[in-house]
């Protein structure tokens, strides 16, 4: 019987996996089609082996963008209860992906529940851990800690990591010699960053890269490729430090490949609107059609308590431009720890980008959605309508806050309705 180590490997074996299989089903895809991406590198299937109640979600070019929601516990919200019902929550309101940034406290008691729980994929940043667990000066951490952090994580069976290998000493220096408004913004590239500059070394997860594929080739984890100079600012965006090290994760890219390990890229981050579209081309040229995993963009910096409005807008277009998974952005990006309505708002935000995206895409299924919901408007049938909303409480709320005289209309037009008036008119003939 053929062995395999990672899906990469599988499919470049001929092997069809239970997770290809599930993908495949779930996307309305060939599967010869999505092996042959698979074993190319533009999908990536992230299903650690000790996941064992995973349902497979595929990430990449040709399928329905996929939506990721951040969570987990701090110092100054410690909470595993509280984060383990938002966690549920996420899985309930159709978010595809969690990654539990969690930096406090008992982080593997809850990383452990989380994914003996969920069912959708689970990503970590081992970095934030790292620092919590030891509880020591961070220039004191050793690179055998990191790399034993990230290990450990591999065997609580997360999916994907988020890796900020490509903030080098080179990368570094363009930093330096380039001022930027935000600098670095990105708190696992920040802290590397420190590292690197309190220790005069270079940053371990670059210079031991292979180390890191060991780990993640041992236990299938897909490699998410940290933007450590992601823009903070739309000033900062698409400047020499970010494309550099876009330039790095590039060449590592490969690298991976060559050990059959998955990877996606991750990307910026704050961008006005007409530099989204050239990013997802760039990005996509030089890390030679690996997934992308991007952070809103966040297309302006004046709506705080917004901004998964601002997310939302240059995520549908990123997404529409290539990139294949969003990270939502909550009402609370850069204020507090969202609460659980924050999270709502951000999912459903994040939603609504990936599905507007997936018309333009042509992802099976998408156009037909809208025209069900036209179909139903059309036939004045509010039952229907809800059936097929992204979030069906919220118009149920609405309606029922302001009931019309006549059913079949709302308190908008009432009986001047548009639809009711033209359905007279053309079912009269």
């Amino acid at each position: 019987m053929t062995t395999y180590t990672t899906q990469m490997d599988a499919a470049r074996k001929q092997i069809v996996t239970a997770q290809m299989k599930q993908v495949a089903l779930e996307e309305q895809m060939d599967i010869n089609e999505l092996m042959a991406a698979i074993a190319k590198g533009s999908i990536i299937i992230p299903a650690n082996k000790n996941h064992k109640n995973l349902s497979a979600k595929g990430v990449g070019k040709g399928l329905a963008t996929k939506i990721n929601v951040n969570l987990g516990i701090s110092k100054d919200c410690c909470n595993i209860d509280k984060e383990m019902e938002k966690a549920l929550y996420a899985v309930n309101l159709k978010a595809d992906a969690i990654m539990d940034l969690s930096c406090y406290g008992k982080t593997r008691e809850f990383r452990k529940k989380l994914v003996e729980l969920s069912p959708v994929m689970i990503g970590t940043v081992p970095i934030y851990d790292a620092v919590g667990f030891y509880d020591k000066n961070l220039k004191d951490i050793s690179v055998d800690e990191f790399f034993d952090v990230v290990e450990v994580h591999a065997q609580d069976g997360v999916d994907f990591m988020t890796i900020h290998a490509g903030l080098n000493r080179a990368v570094a220096e363009k930093v330096k010699k380039n001022e930027r408004l935000t600098a670095v913004v990105s708190r696992g590239g920040s802290l590397l960053f420190r590292w690197m500059e309190l220790n005069d070394r270079e940053n371990p997860f670059y210079e031991h890269f292979d180390r890191l594929l060991e780990i993640c080739q041992k236990y299938d984890v897909a490699l998410s490729l940290g933007d450590g100079c992601r823009p903070g600012s739309i000033n900062d965006s698409t400047d020499a430090s970010q494309v550099e090290e876009l330039i790095v994760l590039g060449e590592l890219t490969l690298k991976a490949w060559e050990k059959n390990v998955q990877v996606m890229i991750e990307g910026p981050g704050h961008m006005a609107i007409d530099e989204i579209a050239g990013n997802m081309m760039i990005e996509k040229r030089l890390c030679h059609g690996a997934p992308f995993y991007v952070l809103g963009p966040i297309v302006t910096d004046v709506a705080p308590g917004y901004d998964h409005i601002t997310s939302a807008i240059g995520g549908a277009i990123a997404a529409s431009s290539g990139a294949d998974f969003l990270c939502y952005v909550t009402p609370a990006e850069h204020l507090r720890l969202p609460d659980m309505d924050d999270m709502k708002e951000g999912i459903i935000a994040a939603r609504i980008a990936a599905h507007a995206a997936d018309i333009v895409k042509g992802v099976k299924g998408a156009r037909e959605w809208d025209y069900k919901m036209s179909k139903a408007r059309r036939n004045l049938d509010w039952n229907a309508m809800f059936e097929l909303a992204i979030d069906s409480d919220k118009p149920k709320k609405y309606r029922k806050s302001s009931l019309p005289e006549h059913e079949d209309t709302c308190t908008m037009c009432g009986n001047m309705c548009a639809v009711k008036n033209m359905n007279k008119v053309l079912n009269s003939k």
